[in-house]
């Protein structure tokens, strides 16, 4: 049997990890970790409390001043080693995201497992490169680093999302206290066995699992945590930034997208649809950059409904662990939920269904939404207005330039989208008048090094690369 293609053994998780070492937590409650695609409980973390944040961050702060001291190429030192050991546990790792969260475990080792030690690696050469200095008349201007960072991260990318904070952070000189989602914990636990036997210094990075209402809250009201870190919805993001807001606290807040796809009247229409399908319908649609608005001219708006239609009939709903799966379940039942309203809700707005839909055939058992597809969305609809979260696309069509570029920018959010054209020139500067932190043209390669975040209520700050490191650091003028 190839064991690659097995669920892992996965065991219940009793500790938290603080100072350095695993340590009991004060509360014997627990949270379960369920299969999706099973509905069956696969373990359990501890239930952190208010009291466990407490330790957590009083660990980070005693740890704060030597590492923010260690010298650059120390630092880097230590996520090299990181790297070394998280890359050893690749494959266990692409196995426990295709169990607790359900992503096919091919996506799981590529994107879930491959794109994480991509960053993680990144961050090992930016760490090693002395903090910037410069002059400005008589003042030094230099980057510190901002202190105890309190990383709140979501299921979607259970590993990639920690990694983004955490690894940065520490390249900067911060510590870090991580509360990773309940729904997908056990992940992160595989990071802090990495962390172990990497030897981080004790306090450096420390974890609390547990729920957001109470370790989440507790980590982002605490007046020793100088930088909240969050990734998930908006409404979240919100509250966030007002407990934050209590104390004067800096966040970063990467949340909700509603991101347009833009396929102008000359473009390469098989590969536009092909890939803004598999985009909208990455990791079950359950991606906060998912392009899920295709905004299509009206003279080749026909043939590009045939094309998405005949693409998404091609995502086989299955075992994660099956090589011919394509689309996993969603992450809960109450996702689930949250999707086949917002399919009901399209429907009685008058959005003709394309493919799928409530009556599309489903695994027995799990948490499975059919992908689907919506034709002539009326652009101020909830359904081309709210995140779904989930493998369902709006298909919208426009007259002209004008007019799309102004669909593309009627959300609320801001986060990413496509162009395009045959025209490179006319993609750019359709690209350019896109109200988003990122815009694809003509299917650019995703690249870890550039600043990732939004717009509008998209969030606040940036992630990834040099940019992801300035996130966790003060600017100090020193007069001379």
């Amino acid at each position: 049997m190839d064991l690659a293609a097995t669920p892992p053994a996965l065991l219940t998780r009793r500790h938290l990890y603080v100072a350095g070492d695993w340590a009991d937590p004060t509360s014997g409650d627990t949270v379960p970790v369920e299969n999706p695609a099973t509905g069956s409980v696969v373990g359990e973390v501890p239930a952190g409390t208010p009291a466990d944040v407490d330790r957590a961050v009083a660990a980070a702060r005693a740890a704060f001043p030597g590492w923010a001291a260690t010298a650059p190429e120390q630092r880097a030192a230590h996520l090299d080693r990181l790297h070394t050991a998280l890359a050893a546990r690749a494959d266990e790792i692409a196995r426990t995201v295709a169990t607790e969260l359900g992503t096919p475990l091919k996506l799981a080792t590529r994107v879930q497992t491959g794109l994480p030690l991509t960053v993680l690696r990144s961050m090992v050469d930016l760490a090693a490169r002395p903090a910037t200095e410069h002059t400005v008349g008589n003042s030094l201007i230099v980057r510190e680093p901002v202190g105890v960072v309190g990383a709140i991260t979501p299921w979607n990318y259970p590993l990639h999302q920690v990694v983004a904070k955490v690894a940065p952070a520490l390249a900067a000189g911060c510590t870090v206290v991580l509360k990773p989602s309940e729904l997908t914990p056990l992940t992160a636990y595989l990071l802090f066995d990495a962390i172990t036997d990497a030897g981080l210094p004790p306090g450096v990075v420390n974890l609390v699992p547990g729920t957001g209402p109470v370790v989440g809250e507790a980590l982002a009201a605490h007046p020793d945590v100088d930088l909240v870190s969050f990734t998930g919805s908006t409404a979240t993001g919100r509250r966030i930034a007002h407990l934050a807001a209590e104390r004067i606290a800096r966040v970063s807040l990467e949340l909700g997208g509603k991101s347009a796809n833009v396929v102008l009247a000359d473009a390469d229409l098989p590969t536009a649809v092909k890939v803004g399908v598999g985009n909208a319908l990455l990791n079950s649609g359950q991606t906060c950059t998912a392009w899920t608005r295709m905004l299509v001219h009206r003279d080749r708006y026909a043939e590009a409904l045939d094309l998405v239609a005949a693409a998404v009939a091609g995502y086989r709903l299955g075992d994660p662990f099956d090589p011919g799966t394509r689309l996993g379940p969603l992450a809960s039942a109450a996702q689930a939920q949250r999707v086949r309203d917002h399919v009901d809700r399209a429907l009685a707005d008058g959005a003709r269904l394309v493919a799928g839909g409530p009556d599309a055939p489903l695994p027995p058992r799990g948490h499975f939404v059919a992908p689907t597809v919506f034709a002539d969305v009326h652009p101020d609809s909830a359904l081309a207005q709210e995140e779904v979260f989930g493998p369902v696309l709006a298909v919208i069509p426009f007259a002209d330039t004008d007019e799309a570029v102004a669909i593309a920018n009627n959300s609320r959010y801001g986060l990413a989208g496509a162009v395009w054209s045959a025209d490179s020139d006319a993609a750019l500067a359709v690209a350019r008048r896109m109200r988003t932190g990122q815009v694809d043209v003509n299917g650019g390669a995703f690249n870890p090094l550039a600043p990732f975040g939004g717009y509008k209520q998209s969030g606040l700050g940036r992630e990834l690369g040099a940019y992801g490191v300035k996130e966790f650091t003060e600017l100090k003028a020193i007069q001379r």
